[in-house]
Formats: C-alpha cells, sequence, structure tokens
C-alpha cells in the first residue's frame, strides 16, 4: 500500500520509484482479478498475465520528475484485449480511493498515435512516455510510433505548441522578471525544459546541455520544496514562502532564492528563444530547385550578415582583434538582428581582454550599441548569456538578475539597465552629450549590487567604469553625477513645492548650477521612469519633472524664473453649495473640476477655517479620488485649495457631490472619521500591515510662510491624507501645500507646514505631531481628531 503522508518528504527518485512500484502492483492485481473472456471457435487464444497490456506513464511521471502532490498521468496501452475494460476499472478505482488526482486513457498503438499526430499538448505528453508496468516490448514499440508520429507532424504540431508558450507568456509574464513567479507555466519555467526535449524528438534542436539541465533540476527543486511547504498542488512562489524554501534549499534569503530563480529561467528563456528560430527557420517550405549560397553582405571590419543571422568574416581574427566583440555586436543591433549562436561561442572563446582604458574604436562600439535602443536590448542579453558582459564590465556580475522588490519595477536590475539605456536612445537628439546619457542610463543603478544608498554608492563604481571606458576627468565627474543624482527631478517634483523659490535654488546648487547636468538628469529621469513602469513614469509626473526643469532652467541662465502655466491652476467652471447655520463662517463652498494630464484637478473655495484642507481631503478620499497635489492660499478670509487627483476606479468626479459633501462635512452632518474607517474596512487595501510609519523634517528647503517640511513614509490606506493633515492641524499647524506620492501600498506625504503666528516649529511642538501623525497612519481609534471628527458641529 502507498504511504501517502510519507511520499512528499521523499526525494523525486524515491517518490517516482515508490509509485512505480505500488502502480505495478494494481496492474498486477487488476490483471490477475479479470477473468478472460470465454475463446471464441477458431479465434486466437485470450492472453493471460500481463502480455499485451502496459501501464505507461506520462507527463512528470514518466519524466521521473513526480512533484508533492503531484497528479499521475496514466496510459493503459494493450493489443486488442477484449478485457482491458475490466481491466482498467480495477486498475483506476484503487487510485482513485487513495485521493490521488489521475488523469488516465486507455489506447492502442494506432490509437495513441493518431490522437499524438492530431493534439500537441497529447503529443507533448507521449514523448515522455515510460514503462511502469507489464509488456515492456509493447511500451517500446508505442514510444518508437509515437516518436515517429511526432517528428512526421512536427511543421504542423511545433508552430502550435509554440504559439501556446506565446500566449502563456502574454498572460503569466517572464518567470526572470516576476516577484511571484510560475514555476512551471511562465515564460522560462518548466515547461520550456519540456519544450526543449520536444523539439529535439523531432530532429530540430539540440539536446539540452549540462547548464540547461542543472538550470530545470534547480525549479524542480524550488517547485518541490513550495509544495512540501504548502502542503497541496501549487507552482507559484508566492512571497510569504520565499524564505522557508531558501532555507530548505540551502541560500541566504529570499532574495538569493529568487536570484537564482531568475538566473534559472532566463537562460531557459534565452536558449528556448534560439530553439524557435531555428524551428521557424527549418520549418519555412523553400521553393525546389538549385541550391543557392546564402547571400553574405559586410556590416563592419571582420563582421557580416549572413541570411538572417550576423556572424564574423572569413578573414576576422578574433583573438588578435579585441574590438571585435563589440564591432560585432554593435553591427548586429543596428541591422536588428542577432549574432549567430556559433558567433558568439567563437567570441567568448577567442576574444582577448579589451585594454585599459578603452581604444576610442572600442568605446564608440559599445557606443553605437547603447545607440540601437531595442533592438541593443536582445544583443545584449546574448552578451550576458554567454558570460561576454561581465568581461567587459566586471561590475556587472553585482546586479545581474538582481530582484527588485519596489511595486513599481518590472525588472530585475541589470534588465532595468539595459532597458533604460534602450529608452534614453530615444532622447540623445535632445541633448548635447548622448554618449554620456547613455552610459549613465546603463549605469544609473549599478549600485544597488552594493549595501547602502544606491545613488551613493554608485557614484564612484560608475566613475572607475567611466575612466576604464577611457572618458576624459570632466565627462568621467558628469557621469559620476548622473548617477548621484538621478533621482533629484522626480523626487523633488513629487515631494516639494516646484513654485518655492528655495525648492529652485536647492537644485541649482545640487547640480552644480550646471544646465548641461540639469538637461541630461531630465532625459535619465524620463529613460528611468519609461524602463521601471507605466506607473513610474505617468503623464502627470513627466509634467511635474518638466516644471521643475524649465523653472530651474530660467534659474541658471540668470533672469527670472519664466512665467509658466501652473502645475495646479484654478478652473473658472465651477458649482456652489451654500453654507448653513455654521457659526463664524460666511460664503458658500465652490467645487470646480477641469482634466489635467492623467487626472483631474479639483478647486474647493470655502471660507477660513482651521482644518480645511483635512475636511476637503476626507471628501476627497471617500469619494474614492486619489490626491497627489494639493496647495493651500488664502485670501480676505475665503480658502482656495487646488487638488489633483486620480479616480481610483475610473470615474471622474462630479462637482455638485464633492460641493455637498465638502458644504455637509463644515456643517457637522457628515462624519467623516467614521464613513472613512468603513470605507477602510469594506476595501481592506492594506492587507492587515501595520508597520510603523517613518517620520522626518526638513527645515532648511522652504520659503515665505512655510517654516518646515515633514516627509511621512507610511502603509497606504483609505483617508491617509485626511488623518494626516488632520493630526497636523490639531497640533497647531497649518499646511500650505502637499505633494503626494504613492509607491504600491506604501505612500510617501509631504507637507509643508508653519504655525500660525508665524513662529519656527519647536522640538516639543515637533514630538507632538510626530506622535500624532503615527496614531493617524495606523488609524488609532484614540485618535483626538477622529474623536472630534465624529462630534457634529
Amino acid at each position: 500500500m502507498l504511504d501517502l503522508e510519507a511520499l512528499p518528504g521523499l526525494s523525486r527518485a524515491e517518490r517516482v520509484r515508490a509509485v512505480d512500484t505500488w502502480l505495478g502492483g494494481l496492474l498486477v492485481e487488476a490483471v490477475a482479478g479479470t477473468p478472460p473472456p470465454r475463446q471464441r471457435s477458431g479465434g486466437p487464444p485470450p492472453q493471460s498475465g500481463t502480455e499485451g497490456v502496459a501501464l505507461v506513464a506520462v507527463g512528470s511521471l514518466g519524466r521521473r520528475e513526480l512533484p508533492p502532490y503531484g497528479d499521475l498521468d496514466l496510459v493503459l496501452v494493450h493489443e486488442g484485449r477484449s478485457e482491458i475494460g475490466a481491466v482498467a476499472d480495477a486498475l483506476w478505482y484503487p487510485i482513485w480511493d487513495t485521493g490521488l488526482r489521475l488523469d488516465h486513457s486507455v489506447r492502442s498503438i494506432p490509437e495513441a498515435v493518431s490522437v499524438a499526430s492530431t493534439d500537441v499538448k497529447a503529443g507533448l505528453g507521449l514523448l515522455d512516455a515510460r514503462l511502469v508496468a507489464g509488456d515492456a516490448d509493447l511500451a517500446a514499440r508505442l514510444r518508437a510510433a509515437t516518436l515517429g508520429s511526432w517528428r512526421q507532424a512536427a511543421s504542423k504540431l511545433l508552430p502550435q505548441l509554440r504559439d501556446l508558450r506565446r500566449e502563456r507568456a502574454r498572460r503569466l509574464g517572464e518567470l526572470a522578471f516576476l516577484l511571484e513567479p510560475d514555476l512551471k507555466e511562465a515564460y522560462g519555467g518548466l515547461r520550456e525544459g519540456q519544450v526543449l526535449r520536444a523539439v529535439a524528438a523531432a530532429q530540430l534542436g539540440d539536446e539540452p546541455d549540462a547548464e540547461l539541465e542543472r538550470a530545470y533540476a534547480f525549479l524542480l527543486d524550488v517547485r518541490d520544496e513550495l509544495r512540501r511547504r504548502i502542503g497541496r498542488p501549487h507552482d507559484v512562489l508566492v512571497r510569504q514562502e520565499q524564505r522557508p524554501v531558501s532555507v530548505a534549499l540551502g541560500l541566504a534569503d529570499e532574495d538569493a532564492l529568487l536570484r537564482e530563480v531568475s538566473l534559472a529561467g532566463r537562460r531557459l528563456a534565452f536558449v528556448v528563444d534560439e530553439t524557435w528560430r531555428r524551428v521557424e527557420a527549418a520549418l519555412v517550405r523553400r521553393p525546389r530547385g538549385r541550391y543557392r549560397r546564402v547571400r553574405r553582405e559586410p556590416l563592419a571590419e571582420g563582421v557580416v550578415r549572413q541570411g538572417d543571422e550576423v556572424v564574423l568574416a572569413q578573414g576576422a581574427r578574433p583573438a588578435a582583434d579585441p574590438g571585435l566583440l563589440l564591432r560585432a555586436a554593435a553591427a548586429a543591433a543596428r541591422a536588428d538582428l542577432l549574432l549567430s549562436p556559433y558567433t558568439l561561442k567563437v567570441l567568448a572563446v577567442h576574444s582577448p581582454p579589451v585594454p585599459e582604458p578603452w581604444p576610442a574604436e572600442v568605446r564608440w562600439s559599445f557606443l553605437r550599441l547603447l545607440a540601437s535602443g531595442r533592438a541593443a536590448v536582445p544583443v545584449i542579453e546574448q552578451l550576458d548569456q554567454e558570460g561576454l558582459l561581465s568581461r567587459l564590465l566586471p561590475e556587472w556580475d553585482r546586479v545581474r538578475s538582481l530582484p527588485q522588490r519596489h511595486p513599481w519595477h518590472r525588472f530585475t536590475v541589470d534588465r532595468h539597465l539595459v532597458e533604460a539605456a534602450a529608452a534614453a536612445a530615444e532622447l540623445t537628439h535632445d541633448v548635447d552629450r548622448p554618449d554620456l546619457l547613455l552610459v549613465a542610463a546603463l549605469l544609473h543603478d549599478i549600485g544597488k549590487g552594493w549595501p547602502g544608498d544606491h545613488s551613493v554608492v554608485g557614484e564612484p563604481i560608475a566613475a572607475g567604469i567611466g575612466a576604464r571606458m577611457g572618458f576624459g576627468e570632466a565627462d568621467v565627474a558628469t557621469l559620476a553625477t548622473l548617477v548621484r543624482h538621478h533621482l533629484l527631478l522626480p523626487a523633488t517634483a513629487t515631494r516639494r513645492d516646484i513654485d518655492d523659490p528655495a525648492t529652485i535654488d536647492r537644485v541649482a546648487a545640487t547640480i552644480g548650477n550646471d544646465p548641461a547636468v540639469l538637461q541630461l538628469l531630465h532625459a535619465l529621469a524620463q529613460a528611468d521612469g519609461a524602463a521601471t513602469s507605466s506607473s513610474a513614469w505617468s503623464p502627470w509626473k513627466a509634467h511635474l519633472v518638466a516644471a521643475l526643469v524649465a523653472r530651474v532652467q530660467g534659474r541658471l541662465n540668470g533672469g527670472p524664473v519664466p512665467e509658466l502655466e501652473p502645475v495646479l491652476h484654478p478652473t473658472e467652471a465651477r458649482v456652489t453649495a451654500r453654507l448653513l447655520d455654521v457659526p463664524g463662517t460666511a460664503g458658500a463652498v465652490t467645487v470646480g473640476i477641469e482634466d489635467v494630464a492623467d487626472g483631474q484637478q479639483v478647486t474647493i473655495g470655502g471660507p477660513d477655517r482651521s482644518g480645511l484642507l483635512s475636511t476637503c481631503a476626507g471628501v476627497l478620499a471617500l469619494n474614492q479620488l486619489d490626491v497627489r497635489a494639493a496647495k493651500m492660499s488664502v485670501e480676505n478670509g475665503y480658502t482656495t485649495g487646488v487638488f489633483a487627483v486620480r479616480p481610483r476606479f475610473g470615474r471622474a468626479p462630479v462637482p455638485e457631490i464633492l460641493a455637498d459633501a465638502v458644504r455637509a462635512a463644515l456643517e457637522g452632518t457628515l462624519p467623516l472619521a467614521a464613513r472613512l474607517r468603513q470605507r477602510e474596512a469594506d476595501y481592506r487595501q492594506n492587507g492587515g500591515r501595520t508597520a510603523p510609519p517613518r517620520i522626518s523634517w526638513h527645515n532648511g528647503e522652504v520659503s515665505g510662510a512655510a517654516t518646515g517640511i515633514v516627509e511621512v513614509r507610511a502603509t497606504d490606506r483609505a483617508g491617509l491624507l485626511y488623518r494626516l493633515t488632520a493630526a497636523i492641524a490639531e497640533e497647531g499647524l497649518d499646511v500650505t501645500s502637499a505633494r503626494i506620492e504613492t509607491l504600491g501600498a506604501d505612500a510617501v506625504d509631504c507637507f509643508y507646514v508653519c504655525n500660525p503666528s508665524g513662529s519656527p516649529v519647536e522640538p516639543d511642538q515637533r514630538a507632538r505631531v510626530d506622535e500624532a501623525l503615527v496614531a493617524a497612519t495606523v488609524g488609532a481609534s484614540a485618535s483626538k481628531e477622529l474623536r472630534k471628527a465624529d462630534t457634529p458641529g
């Protein structure tokens, strides 16, 4: 009897042996317990024992890869035994009784061949057919017949298989770049190993080599341990299981695990991509006729195009030509082609080290490669997979397949850098030094491979690489500055008031009052954002950064800051809601809405009173509007608040609804705090996270009415801006403007604050504000402001 409880704890080999032995016994019992049919007059004698019947495993059991809690995929093959139906019933029912999941079929060899030649999934499964018990000769004939059928039908089945995998890739993504990858079905996962064996079986590709087998085996190990941990069939490497799986596999931590998974997935995907190119070329039907030589077209010195690939010219001497590697790579990218696999191998074996500093011709080829844009990405991946990129840039190994836990990032660090360089190639016409832009884009996050702030750590690393590449001293300094401050513009634009002269002066001083550096940083910010995700570089952020750059440029030109259209500006179309019975107030609430970049601008006017910003923020949150920036101004006792918002669920704000809600909140008939607590409970958007916030003060970066900036980094939740501004107001500070940035499940809120008396914020008052902000971020019911806000009037 099979011990199901012990099965998950066994090794793969032990698990397969245990299941094989059990299934073999079941087959013998099934055949022995099924009486043969009565012999017909003149017919062949009935078969006895397992002669003419074989139990064959396919799928993971057929490949000897059965994972914990895996399915059993079995085929009962027979050779005309009339009692085969009874044998099958006697075999399948005991398996079902154990609770194991079973995918089964009963086939003769002609039936199996017929199915395999028309159904790509069935044909792929039968390639793994392995005898478990019964007639070995019958199983061998089945395997030979299905293999022959697969080869014969390859021109029809392989394109279907390719399309299936591409569709899965579109839906599930690439294994190498996912933070919670599907180890089996994501592109570059275990399925790709099966695809490679299927192509090899069709004699259109090579068998997987030892390196590839190791990558595949590692993914099997990860899946096995994941299923042991979860206790059920599950192939998605979810975040909460990554640390225990990494410990079980002897890896340092979950990042080390994710990095090894990425490396394995990238290798599988790279080889499969190359294999599909070979298959597609082999399956193209060419007209009959005389053989024609493939035309060889010169692309660069020692490099030619041959068909759809780039190869070395006949007279090329890679061992004596240090520049040939990058010259060939640049030629391939410029022609939107790839280097042939054989050429890659030759270059990997024979290319000598590049002299340091790099000769001008080598540096020019490298820049030409980067300037090719999107076409350079697969070529650089070729260099990376053959270990050639790390020869050129030894620092690259520190960021290779390094995961990024930030919710905005789509790629590992190294792929993000390559994507940023490709995006920068589209901006080279906008800058005076495109060479520095391209290299800075490739290196801007290189510091993430070392401990510490990656911008600070990356500065000397980029400087060393720039000097090794042969850039002059001044250019190396500029390159280091670009890496050190590549986040300056987007961080300032989204977290500071760009209409404040102090903000403009601080940016100008940071970049050394150099217009050329400002120009390069602007292009680098765009490339970095585009390579990260659409959330990281939205039209809203692009608008803010461009406005900041224009203001700083005006400051650097020595004249007044140009009069630009404000990032936030009032709108003329307004809806009015009269206030009723509110002591100490006069006038009305006005609301105007205007479409702006990537959202709407909401302008709310009302009588000046403490906490009006908090009230407006609460109303906006209640109407499912995410606030990204806010600015308050007071004139003649009337306050105007301008808010940049984006609808959380795509519904544009309605001015009448907002005006009525603000009026009701001011009159005390709308309990904002209670309604927002209920909204938070309904959506549970923070998933139970209660990490304490990080609060920092920046008192030397402001001018005008504000006396300081308080920055709060906290878990995002419904009504967070309302709670924070209410907490600040309760401690006697006014908020003049705010900048809000949401980073996945986290928010960074920056508030320009001042005392109404104009006095500075003293340490004891700052401590009270910090305490109130902490309470506000966790939604504490004991918060004084929330209790007061629930009280009408």
